[in-house]
């Protein structure tokens, strides 16, 4: 039996062919450009070459993600403002513009003024919408559909089926956008402006990440040209987690956002050695940077002889006395010391030449360079105001006693300076055992000398795991730009763990930013949060737990095993749901598992690998669970992750981490008894 013509969802299929008929057309169109005469030298062809390039894969069509995935009609024009279309029209909403053979659109970047209204109309607030229309998929293919009419007042609000359904779906594979069922709270932090910094507190399962980076792609299509001169940077905890989230951005067409972890950013030397907590927690002080600030500007010193200047016949003669005011004038305007130092044979070269202009002579700018160049004044400029390698500096602070009791008196106490000292001092910068906390005092003092390229947009990902002096780093990064900062206090699980974020956002220059909270999960199932947030009383009082909006509750259970065959099992069972399984364990604990789940055949992917339908098991580390999701989750001893760190608050910590990564289920196994704050209180 035929479908009918007039049929809904026979309709809206054939749009969806048109439109990705016309995608690919676009597509074709741009591959057919031909550049050859159209640019003055090679350098222009290669850059215009790479744009084309670039824009050939923005418009990939992906046959397993909708190109549209709403719908909105409008009961009038939309304005002037956006006179896209007239009283009535329709557009549909997805995940990048496509129009047709007259320029026509087909569908609305869900990032256009005029599809807001998709995330943020409702009963109360129709927003001029007579009717908002979801579609539900099949991989590529368009199966359901689902009405809202806004405007009716007959109409009872309702929850959205396929909107839950979407949600909740299984995933296996990384990190996938929701731009297809942001909520009007998550809406209004993606859509926030770019000169402003926004600080999003979320517990598990609130969606920060996917904000984050939605709010990247809203940026990058509202401040294209800015942001493509300035760069931006999505900055994660881990290499995991980057190879976790990288597609979400190109799934939404942006291709040009960097990613990088802080030890990425940092990387001047190479990383060979480790800070105990107590070294690390100090090193990582902002105060450090005090520090830093005097032993650099200890190797300027005030000039006792005078600088003669021969050209010619004559002699010019600066007198000490001058020179110690042009060095403590440079000193003053607290300019960076790398330019103060090339500032200072200028000055010297510019008393030269007044003396020269009073002489009755009429120096030009050619006669000051040569001046600044010669001999005498670069051996006072070495003298006075020396080069200094920041390597060397910090390698000096950190392995001549001396020489850190000097600049850190009154910063440091003795004890805290002992801890950062190096029992055994490196002889170079080459041979020494740097720590990720020394690379970070490297980057302070190399910031110190020359300033540090800034960017136009930073995504700061798990931002509560960065010491002050990390924040620092970051905020450099983007002096003159904004920064998005994620992250949940109760997920800190470093030693020097954010205690709020008022203290951070002024490490990271960023005083002024906008504190956003979100409470609402969209992913963690009530009967998980609800159990994982026993913990927040012990790890984070005060902060609101997240309230799960799934209508499903989730899969929980508490299974008491007698060995690693038990944990197996429960492995085995989650796999006969469809969708990803995580199996979370602490880190010491991880080697006897590969070798069960190896021994009972069971494939199993590293944290950061790409799992496949035959293989949808990721065997994770609790100290990398941060950020990463799974549909089920199996949890192996949650007292072996606890005592796996330093102190019971990190342990905890890490256990509420671990406890949260589940979408749909989540089975906890333990042979040893629960910690006692699991245990539920009596009312």
């Amino acid at each position: 039996m035929s479908t009918p013509v007039d049929d809904p969802l026979s309709r809206e299929r054939s749009h969806l062919s048109a439109s990705r008929s016309a995608l690919r057309a676009m597509r074709e169109d741009v591959e057919a450009l031909d550049i050859t005469d159209v640019t003055a030298n090679w350098v222009n062809a290669e850059v215009l070459a790479r744009q084309i390039e670039e824009r050939i894969k923005a418009l990939a069509d992906l046959s397993d993600t909708p190109l549209f995935f709403g719908r909105l009609d409008y009961l009038h024009a939309p304005g002037a403002a956006e006179a896209e279309g007239a009283e009535g029209e329709r557009f549909y909403i997805g995940r990048r513009h496509v129009h047709d053979a007259d320029g026509d659109p087909m569908v609305i970047d869900w990032r256009a003024p005029v599809s807001q209204p998709f995330y943020r109309a409702s009963k109360k607030d129709p927003m001029d919408i007579a009717l908002r229309r979801r579609f539900g998929y099949t991989g590529g293919d368009l199966t359901a559909y689902e009405d809202e009419h806004l405007s009716d007042p007959a109409e009872a609000a309702r929850t959205s089926k396929l909107l839950q359904q979407e949600i909740e779906r299984p995933r296996v594979g990384p990190m996938r956008d929701i731009v297809a069922t942001i909520q009007p709270e998550q809406d209004e932090i993606v859509r926030s402006g770019l000169s402003g910094t926004v600080c999003v507190q979320g517990g598990p399962g609130t969606g920060k990440t996917a904000v984050g980076l939605h709010r990247v792609a809203y940026l990058l299509y509202a401040h294209r040209e800015r942001l493509a001169r300035t760069g931006t940077l999505v900055i994660g905890p881990n290499r995991s987690f980057l190879q976790y989230i990288e597609q979400v951005l190109p799934a939404l067409g942006e291709l040009a956002v960097q990613q990088a972890t802080v030890e990425d950013l940092v990387a001047h030397v190479e990383i060979k050695g480790t800070d105990d907590a107590t070294a690390a927690v100090v090193k990582g002080d902002a105060r450090m940077a005090r520090v830093l600030r005097r032993a650099l500007y200890s190797h300027v010193t005030m000039p006792t002889e005078p600088v003669v200047v021969v050209r010619g016949s004559r002699r010019w003669r600066v007198a000490a006395y001058e020179l110690e005011e042009i060095v403590r004038e440079l000193l003053d305007r607290d300019i960076r010391y790398g330019a103060a130092r090339e500032a200072l044979p200028q000055r010297i070269a510019h008393a030269v030449l007044v003396q020269m202009e009073r002489s009755g002579e009429a120096p030009d700018d050619r006669v000051q360079d040569a001046v600044a160049r010669n001999s005498a004044v670069r051996a006072a400029v070495k003298a006075v105001w020396p080069a200094v390698d920041p390597a060397k500096l910090v390698l000096r602070l950190l392995s001549d006693a001396d020489f850190l009791a000097e600049h850190a008196a009154g910063i440091l106490d003795e004890q805290e300076q002992k801890a950062v000292l190096w029992v055994k001092p490196a002889r170079s910068v080459k041979s020494a055992r740097w720590s990720a906390a020394d690379a970070v005092l490297i980057d302070e003092a190399t910031d110190l000398i020359q300033r540090t390229h800034s960017l136009g947009h930073v995504v700061l990902d798990e931002a509560q795991d960065l010491s002050p002096m990390q924040y620092r780093a970051v905020g450099r990064r983007c002096t003159t730009g904004s920064a998005t900062v994620l992250g949940d206090l109760a997920q800190g699980t470093t030693p020097w763990a954010t205690r709020g974020w008022e203290e951070a956002l002024t490490h990271l220059g960023k005083q002024d930013a906008v504190i956003e909270e979100l409470t609402a999960g969209f992913r963690v199932p009530t009967d998980v949060i609800t159990y994982a947030s026993r913990l927040l009383p012990h790890i984070a009082p005060g902060l609101t737990p997240v309230v799960s909006i799934r209508e499903n509750p989730g899969h929980f259970e508490l299974r008491a095993v007698a060995g690693t065959t038990d944990v197996v099992d429960a492995c085995r069972a989650s796999l006969r749901h469809e969708g990803s399984t995580g199996l979370i364990a602490a880190d010491a604990r991880v080697p006897e598992l590969a070798a069960a789940l190896t021994e009972a055949g069971i494939p199993y992917v590293g944290p950061g690998e790409e799992t496949t339908q035959e293989t949808r098991l990721t065997l994770v580390p609790a100290s990398l669970a941060k950020g990463l999701e799974y549909d089920y989750v199996v949890l192996d001893e949650p007292r072996a992750v606890v005592d796996g760190e330093p102190d019971e608050r990190t342990g905890l910590r890490r256990l509420y981490v671990a406890l949260t990564r589940a979408v749909s289920g989540l089975t906890v196994t333990h042979a040893a008894s629960l910690p006692p704050q699991l245990i539920a209180q009596p009312r």
